[in-house]
């Protein structure tokens, strides 16, 4: 089984970017998409091969995310049932026989870190929403977790020690999470360093690879024997950040 995940900042401009192609190129089981920025009728998307889940936010033009699946789920929630966090569309929630995988976009904390009190409520609930899930099966969990978690995983660690996604209380939340018994796929098969998912468009970031690893696919302990790779595919262009893959030996 393979899954993408891709933070594609905004639906209808990345399939102006060759996002079809992409998507028959790599023929994923499973894509996990975030920041789609539109709602269901605001776009034509003709992928008769997938069942499509999506979670918009009620604010237009903003936020959201979008699951398609090959892989019929036996159960699909939208949200984490907290009212405060759901207006956003940043989860969407696919139950199957062997797992639950879990489509994240985590808010950022914004200049100025204007959002971090609310962030830091995020990272809380979501890792208690993990765990309930996990207490029933397995778990997977994907997507822009907006946080370089160490000094590997961004160009400039120093620079950035305040900054949006690299704050002591963000980099601190996501090893919480970590620590409840979560694997960081990519660091199981990749120590390397400059291996980045997000470039700002500014200053040609990404055609110098001066950039931040802070898109993932996280799954519990209990799964590793199941791990087979997990990839950064930097090559695929569309939006400031690329896609991440995951592969699983099948479950059952």
């Amino acid at each position: 089984m393979r899954i993408i995940s891709w933070n594609v900042n905004g639906l209808r401009a990345v399939l102006k970017k060759g996002f079809m192609d992409f998507l028959k190129e790599e023929n994923p089981d499973i894509l996990c998409l975030q920041e789609i920025k539109a709602m269901p009728n605001q776009v034509e998307l003709d992928t008769p091969e997938y069942r499509s889940f999506w979670n918009p936010a009620v604010r237009k033009g903003y936020s959201g995310t979008l699951v398609l699946t090959k892989k019929e789920p036996e159960n699909v929630i939208l949200g984490m049932n907290k009212a405060e966090h759901d207006q956003e569309g940043r989860v969407v929630t696919l139950e199957f026989a062997e797992f639950f995988l879990i489509n994240v976009y985590t808010p950022n904390s914004q200049n100025e870190l204007k959002r971090l009190d609310y962030r830091m409520k995020w990272d809380r609930t979501f890792t208690n929403y993990l765990q309930k899930l996990r207490k029933i099966k397995p778990v997977i969990t994907c997507g822009d977790f907006n946080v370089a978690h160490e000094e590997i995983d961004l160009k400039n660690p120093k620079s950035n020690r305040k900054n949006a996604g690299f704050t002591d209380e963000e980099r601190e939340g996501f090893s919480r999470l970590i620590n409840k018994g979560y694997l960081d796929t990519f660091r199981e098969f990749n120590q390397e360093p400059e291996n980045y998912s997000w470039w700002s468009y500014r200053a040609a970031a990404r055609e110098r690879n001066v950039g931040w690893r802070i898109d993932y696919f996280l799954v519990s302990n209990e799964l590793k024997p199941n791990l087979l790779g997990a990839e950064i595919l930097p090559e695929v262009h569309g939006s400031d950040h690329c896609p991440v893959g995951l592969r699983l030996k099948n479950l059952k």
